[in-house]
């Protein structure tokens, strides 16, 4: 953080201006951290349009900008540069929440959302126990992987290991430039904590990857937009489908996916999977049910098919499944290496005539 210079020249709304964010430091730094979490749930939308990424693409620019400002150029300006900087953080890191969210399971994904969250949160909290270079570049850098990892797959139309692994090598060059751009304008700043802003990056890279290769961060730009269970599945001539869906009475809210079939019967489970536009993969429903002899979940089938991206509803497809005895199970929506976009939890139970049921176009 910059520390004013009393011997800095100051007069009419300059010092009105200073001695305000003095008093109100850490409430103005709240505010501008709050307003970008606001504003960019209001505004962005799909992590294939060019506008919401122009908005995360502004963001990190200003936040280059206000590092530089900081470290390098200093004077009045230096004094209001990590406020702004704070908007754009609150903005990039609440962006990153929003999309991360939308594609995240909570059972699998939560540590690396509330690794965001952390993040988010500690722009503010955590600022003073930091140096601010090293505080800040750190941030920057997980900015900007946070924001390669799902863009990148968007360009090239395409997921997998090597997007990812590409993600990773285009962030570190990123900041290794920017921070030897920092070092030849600013060398007794950038010096003083080289070491210490090396290994901090090196550990946030290390961080990326073990989240990413135990399928702790979600499949983005892919996501769940619906799904359920059903006792049966069609398609209508125009391209949309239809369910049988069980009846369900208001304040069976929370068991809307149970279903009951009959000695035979099988089971429907239905998902809208959203992906970028032109961005083909295959998805696949993993069927499971809960052995309580043994506790624990037993996979019984996995029935994959292809997915095509543009459609604000997702990519529709269902799944069949014979022979469902009555007890725990569960559906996941996984990609091709296991990273689950999506699961339907529910119970089986058994009955011998037709439940009330509806049909239901999706």
């Amino acid at each position: 953080m910059f520390v004013y210079n009393k011997d800095m020249e100051l007069s009419g709304w300059a010092k009105a201006v200073k001695d305000f964010v003095t008093k109100y430091d850490r409430r103005i730094g709240l505010a501008f951290l709050i307003g970008g979490f606001i504003f960019d749930n209001l505004t962005l939308q799909r992590v294939d349009f060019f506008l919401d990424n122009l908005v995360l693409l502004s963001y990190l620019a200003v936040v280059a900008l206000s590092i530089a400002i900081i470290n390098v150029w200093k004077g009045k300006l230096a004094y209001a540069a990590p406020y702004v900087m704070q908007f754009a953080f609150g903005g990039l890191f609440s962006g990153f929440i929003v999309f991360y969210s939308r594609s995240a399971s909570l059972v699998v994904s939560w540590p690396f959302l509330l690794f965001l969250a952390a993040f988010f949160i500690g722009n503010e909290f955590l600022r003073k126990r930091y140096e601010a270079l090293i505080f800040h570049l750190s941030v920057f850098f997980v900015a900007v992987f946070s924001y390669t990892i799902f863009s990148l797959p968007v360009l090239f139309q395409r997921l997998g290991v090597g997007v990812f692994l590409f993600s990773g090598l285009i962030s570190l060059t990123l900041v290794a430039g920017f921070i030897f751009a920092l070092k030849k304008a600013a060398p007794e700043a950038v010096a003083a904590h080289f070491k210490s802003l090396i290994g901090t990056i090196a550990a946030v890279y290390a961080v990326f990857n073990v989240f990413y290769f135990t399928n702790i961060i979600p499949p983005i730009p892919l996501a769940l937009k619906e799904a359920g269970i059903y006792h049966s599945i069609g398609r209508l001539y125009g391209g949309d489908y239809y369910v049988l869906a069980e009846k369900k009475a208001w304040h069976q809210f929370f068991t809307r996916n149970d279903i009951s079939l009959r000695p035979g019967e099988p089971a429907y489970a239905y998902s809208a999977v959203f992906a970028p536009t032109k961005l083909t993969g295959k998805i696949f429903h993993r069927w499971s049910y809960y052995d309580q002899v043994r506790e624990r979940w037993i996979e019984v089938g996995r029935i994959g098919f292809p997915i095509v991206g543009g459609r604000d509803g997702g990519y529709r497809g269902y799944s069949v499944k014979e022979n469902v005895l009555p007890g725990r199970w569960r559906v996941d929506v996984i990609t091709e290496r296991d990273q689950i976009i999506g699961r339907i939890n529910f119970n089986v139970k058994e009955t011998v005539v037709l439940s009330p049921a509806e049909w239901l176009v999706r």
